[in-house]
């Protein structure tokens, strides 16, 4: 695997040549194939816990440099939209990270390639076989160039800046009368180093979402966030077939 022109292919995606490729083709095995594989088999489980943390430390250490006079409390937000499950999600799916794992059979035909937190337990893996193949530079570079590219971070400053989805969408529903939100945690899953919650949103009859994060807070932030450009569409579909000489307040 290790050789061969597609494992070729995602060093260059990721801008990183491995010196010991053992480290690299255990963050891309999935405990399914290593379950199932003749000879022992290293699986992904344990660099995922410590990507976690070298990604944590690196996108730390960025934003203090960045952001001199930003408060803890905007660096905290800030750090939790970059390292948050739906970002490393996306870094995942820019590099097509699904394409490079191994499976066992059952999990290939359930769509493992595609799982949301199987490409994010993988990234986060990538990063930590990156770290003890070249060191702290080497993973800095590589988390640079995905997590942190300075178009994203600025993006996302401006969204921590002005979001608060459940408020916008209190406000939203109390301005016409519509039943408010109601938020319950649905179940968890992950180890208790990398706990999701999932998080479900009901608005009377009109809307329910569920939504997913590694806080509580985040998974409600994300429902309303969804909640809330729910009713904005329907909102403005509703202007949109309305008679032309019809009022136009709500």
């Amino acid at each position: 695997m290790t050789s061969s022109p597609e494992f070729n292919q995602l060093e260059e995606r990721i801008g990183y040549r491995f010196q010991d490729r053992s480290h690299a083709e255990q963050a891309l095995t999935h405990s399914s194939y290593a379950q199932e594989a003749a000879a022992e088999c290293r699986h992904n489980e344990r660099l995922e816990f410590l990507g976690d943390s070298v990604l944590g430390f690196v996108v730390s250490a960025d934003l203090l440099e960045q952001f001199p006079d930003e408060s803890e409390g905007g660096l905290t937000q800030l750090k939790a939209y970059l390292v948050s499950a739906s970002h490393l999600e996306h870094e995942a799916r820019r590099l097509d990270l699904g394409a490079f794992l191994r499976f066992g059979r059952g999990e290939e035909r359930s769509g493992g390639r595609d799982k949301k937190g199987v490409l994010v337990d993988a990234f986060e893996a990538l990063i930590a076989a990156v770290y003890l193949d070249g060191g702290v530079a080497a993973a800095q570079a590589f988390i640079r160039g995905t997590v942190l590219l300075p178009g994203v971070v600025e993006a996302a400053r401006k969204q921590v800046e002005t979001a608060n989805y459940k408020s916008g969408l209190q406000e939203w529903l109390q301005a016409r009368k519509l039943p408010l939100p109601v938020y319950r945690v649905a179940s968890t899953s992950g180890r208790d180093h990398r706990r999701r919650f999932h998080v479900e949103l009901q608005v009377g009859s009109y809307f329910t979402a569920t939504a997913e994060g590694w806080t509580k807070k985040s998974a409600e932030q994300e429902a309303a966030r969804e909640g809330l450009d729910f009713f904005r569409r329907q909102h403005a579909a509703d202007d949109a077939d309305r008679d032309p000489g019809e009022s136009n307040e709500t």
